[in-house]
C-alpha cells in the first residue's frame, strides 16, 4: 500500500476550511495533513485539535521551505490565491485550490501557463463535476437522448447577506474582487460547458444589488449564455433568502425530452425528472432518485472523487475533470458577465 499523500493546508479559518478539513480526514489512510499555513491573519478560530500540532508557517514561502508535503490544498481569498498557487507550482508541489482560484481570468492566466509548462498536478474546488447526476445529464447529451438541445435553465438562490454580514470579506471588491457570482454562481457556470459539451460564444447578463442590505458587490442576478450549436443557458441567483437555506436547479429542455434535476431534493442524491416522447401512446415519464449522499464533509462523495482524482494524478496518473484551463475558461466567463452587466451589452467570449 502507498504511503499517504502528504498535504498541507493552506488558510483555516476559510468559510470552507473545516469543511475541507472533515473530507481529508474521510481518507486518512490516503491522505495525511502535515502542515498548516494558516492565513487570515493567523487566525486559528475553526481549527480542530486534532490538527492543532502540526508545523505552523505564516507564509507559503516558508512552508515551501521546510518542504515535507506532496501537495497543498489552497483555501484564500481571491486576492491571495494566484500567487500561493504560482509559488506552489514553481515548487513543483500538487495544487488544489478552492474556488474560484482568483477574482478575474487575467489574475490566473499566469498561473494556469505555469502549472501547464510545468506539468504540475493539478485540482480545484468545482465538486459538481463529480456529481453523477451531473454526470448522467452530460450522457444523456453526448448520446443525443435530448434530439436538438435547446435551452437550459439554471438557478441557485442562497442565504441573504446578513447570514454573514456586509463586512464579510465575501463582500469586499478589494479582497473578492467580486461578489455572488465569483462565489456561487461560479459552480453552475463552471458545469455549464462541462455537461452540455459546447462553449459558450457569447453572454448577457445584468447584475446587481437586489436585496435590502447594500454590498460594494453585486448579491445577484441574471446571465444569458450563448452556446454553440444554437442552444442557450439562462442563470439567476442571489443571496436573496432571510435565512440560511438554499434552493438549486437545472431544467434542460430538447426536441425529444425534457429533464429537470433538482440536486437538493430532500433525502436524495438528487432527482431527475424526465420527460420525453409519446411513442405507441406510451409517454416516458420517470423519476430517477439517486441514493441519499451518506459521506459527511464539504461535498460529501463528490469531494472524495474530486481528491482522489488530485492524488492520482500527482503519482502519475491522468488529469483532473478540473485542469488550470477550466478555471481560467470559467473565469473568462465571470468576466464576461460583470463586462455585459456594465457595459450593457453582448460579450464575445474569444
Amino acid at each position: 500500500m502507498a504511503d499517504p499523500f502528504r498535504v498541507a493546508f493552506i488558510g483555516v479559518d476559510h468559510p470552507h476550511g473545516s469543511g475541507w478539513r472533515d473530507s481529508l480526514e474521510l481518507l486518512q489512510d490516503e491522505i495525511a495533513v502535515v502542515a498548516l499555513a494558516p492565513g487570515f491573519a493567523n487566525s486559528l478560530t475553526s481549527l480542530e485539535e486534532r490538527y492543532a500540532s502540526l508545523p505552523r508557517f505564516d507564509s507559503v514561502a516558508e512552508l515551501i521551505q521546510w518542504g515535507k508535503f506532496d501537495g497543498a490544498v489552497v483555501c484564500l481569498p481571491n486576492d491571495q490565491c494566484p500567487q500561493a498557487a504560482l509559488e506552489l507550482a514553481k515548487a513543483g508541489k500538487a495544487i488544489l485550490v478552492e474556488k474560484p482560484g482568483a477574482g478575474s481570468a487575467s489574475d490566473w492566466a499566469c498561473v494556469a501557463r505555469e502549472i501547464q509548462e510545468r506539468k504540475t498536478p493539478f485540482q480545484s474546488g468545482f465538486m459538481w463535476r463529480y456529481d453523477l447526476a451531473a454526470l448522467r445529464l452530460q450522457s444523456m447529451i453526448s448520446e443525443q437522448r435530448f434530439g436538438k438541445l435547446i435551452s437550459v435553465d439554471m438557478h441557485w438562490v442562497t442565504s441573504d447577506v446578513n447570514r454573514r454580514g456586509p463586512g464579510h470579506y465575501l463582500f469586499d471588491p478589494q479582497v473578492s474582487g467580486r461578489g455572488f457570482f465569483n462565489w456561487l454562481a461560479c459552480h453552475w457556470i463552471d458545469l455549464l460547458p462541462f455537461v452540455t459539451g459546447r462553449k459558450v460564444e457569447e453572454v448577457t447578463a445584468r447584475v446587481g444589488n437586489f436585496g435590502e442590505t447594500s454590498t460594494a458587490v453585486e448579491d445577484g442576478g441574471t446571465a444569458i449564455f450563448h452556446l454553440e450549436g444554437g442552444a442557450q443557458a439562462v442563470f439567476h441567483g442571489g443571496y436573496w433568502l432571510p435565512r440560511w437555506a438554499g434552493e438549486s436547479g437545472w431544467s434542460l429542455f430538447g426536441s425529444s425530452r425534457w429533464v429537470h434535476w433538482r440536486p437538493m431534493a430532500p433525502l436524495t442524491g438528487g432527482v431527475l425528472d424526465i420527460h420525453g416522447p409519446q411513442q405507441q401512446f406510451q409517454a416516458t415519464e420517470e423519476m430517477f432518485i439517486l441514493p441519499k449522499d451518506l459521506v459527511s464533509g464539504y461535498g460529501g462523495s463528490k469531494t472524495l472523487g474530486l481528491l482522489r482524482d488530485w492524488i492520482a494524478q500527482a503519482r502519475g496518473g491522468p488529469p483532473c475533470r478540473n485542469t488550470p484551463q477550466s478555471v481560467l475558461d470559467t473565469l473568462t466567463l465571470l468576466d464576461a458577465i460583470y463586462q455585459s452587466s456594465s457595459e450593457k451589452k453582448t460579450v464575445p467570449i474569444s
